[in-house]
């Protein structure tokens, strides 16, 4: 089964540790990999590699009971070492957080780890345990000591459904089944991903043939696509919300800085027909940069579509002629949707030049905080509303720019407190503090369209609860004879 990728393949997405706040690397770590717990048909924080899991009394500590007779690719038991190793060598999305909270990691015996907390924290497992992370997927010690981390990188090892046969960084990454999955032998024998982030050469791939799946498509190509005969449509609706995000709101010399500014940009938006545009109206308008699914999620209704109010609070703020704001740099392969967004904003005033950039170095940038001006962002991972508060922002956070000091002592309450009801009144009110400030303009919830080809059977379109991409990679299935 061949896949048409909407973005480009980067190595760090094969190993875990390097896990960045977005669920891309998922895609792959979900064939290559598996982790203690993660998302799965059944939930969040599915016994995996671990069969069970249980919490002491005074919530402090995590036990994990690991599966007999599960395999490395190369032979080796996954044992409790690997656990430990595998969580102390993370530095990924929300390591600083995981490592502040974990007082120690300790191996009782080869099937069995705890982990000991500092203080109780209700939210270990979402951290720990779904997407918001990648410290839970385990990398084999012995192997990452004996070839290094570049070694690794090179020739990675993993306890997943498929082995890497081989990898062009940015070109394609070839696997095949792991017959010693735990979980079943894979039906599909070999997995191709292929790198095409030209929305129009995935769609001509995938009528040729050439490929069986291909990843968000927009527009007229998802039209087209969807009225093709034996191609069909399909539609994974992650947790995730377009945005955007200012930098310089924090600098008192920039416009960015007037909230009344951030306002105009956000009733300059036509957000339903950006939706029936980009989405063909998949995609759920949204005030809020929370997704309503996530747990602890505050819904805000979308703000009105109001140019003259926009041109109004402009001239309030002290721009009656609008201003000039610099680069709009999106979150890669988003283009058109931003070209978009460009062109409501110029409607009123703000003028902006799309800036695109290749993914991984937009990633980088965006978390080195180098982007400047205007970030149209993405982020999809699973958790709570914490999980996504602490990546934009707190102080910790990989994307946040800038500190809301009483956002942070509400979201260090929050962390300790054990009710669950006065825990979400302290997330409630963080949102609601961010949303009267329009730390950020949200767009909409996004529906994430696929085409899928006529030899599959099985795509895993939502199995997993929110996730973007096939998954799991053992359960697709392609059609007899094909």
């Amino acid at each position: 089964m061949t896949w048409g990728l909407h973005v480009t393949l980067v190595s760090k997405w094969l190993d875990p540790a390097d896990t960045e706040a977005f669920i891309n690397p998922f895609m792959v770590l979900y064939a290559v990999h598996d982790a203690l717990v993660k998302p799965m048909p059944a939930g969040d924080n599915t016994p995996s590699l671990a069969e069970s899991w249980t919490t002491s009394k005074d919530g402090l500590t995590y036990e994990f009971v690991l599966r007999k007779n599960v395999k490395f690719h190369n032979g080796d038991a996954v044992t409790a070492d690997d656990v430990k190793f595998s969580f102390e060598r993370y530095r990924g999305a929300a390591a600083k957080l995981l490592k502040e909270r974990v007082r120690e990691v300790q191996v009782v015996d080869p099937g069995r780890v705890r982990f000991h907390l500092k203080a109780p924290w209700p939210d270990f497992m979402t951290f720990y345990g779904t997407s918001a992370t990648g410290a839970a997927w385990i990398v084999p010690k012995k192997y990452v000591e004996k070839v290094g981390d570049d070694g690794f990188l090179k020739a990675p090892i993993g306890a997943g459904p498929y082995r890497v046969v081989s990898f062009n960084p940015g070109i394609d990454l070839v696997m095949e089944a792991f017959e010693g999955y735990w979980r079943k032998t894979p039906s599909v024998k070999r997995l191709v991903f292929r790198s095409m982030p030209d929305e129009t050469t995935r769609a001509a791939a995938l009528r040729a043939g050439d490929v069986d799946i291909v990843y968000l498509l927009a527009g007229q190509t998802a039209t087209d696509i969807k009225r093709a005969p034996g191609l069909r449509l399909a539609a994974a609706k992650p947790p995730g919300v377009v945005f955007l995000d200012f930098p310089e709101q924090w600098d008192a010399k920039s416009p960015w800085h007037d909230k009344r500014v951030r306002q105009a940009a956000s009733h300059a938006l036509d957000r339903n027909a950006l939706n029936q545009a980009e989405t063909l109206g998949l995609s759920r308008p949204t005030g809020a940069l929370i997704p309503r699914v996530l747990e602890f999620a505050r819904a805000y209704e979308p703000p009105a579509y109001d140019p003259a109010r926009a041109r109004q609070l402009l001239t309030e703020a002290g721009y009656p002629s609008g201003f000039d704001a610099g680069d709009l740099t999106p979150f890669p392969p988003f283009f058109s949707l931003a070209e978009a967004i460009g062109g409501y904003l110029q409607a009123v005033g703000i003028k902006t030049r799309v800036r695109t950039m290749e993914r991984a170095a937009f990633l980088t940038a965006w978390r080195e905080h180098k982007i400047k001006n205007v970030i149209m962002g993405l982020g999809a991972p699973a958790g709570n509303a914490a999980t996504r508060i602490e990546v934009y922002v707190t102080k910790n956070g990989i994307y946040s720019s800038g500190v809301v000091p009483e956002i942070e002592d509400l979201f260090q309450q929050q962390a300790k407190e054990m009710d669950r009801k006065r825990r979400e009144a302290l997330l409630h009110q963080i949102q609601q503090i961010m949303h009267d400030r329009v730390m950020h303009v949200p767009v909409y919830e996004l529906a994430f369209l696929w085409g899928v080809g006529p030899r599959v059977e099985e795509a895993c379109v939502d199995h997993i609860k929110g996730f973007s991409y096939s998954a799991p990679y053992e359960d697709l299935k392609l059609k007899a004879g094909r």
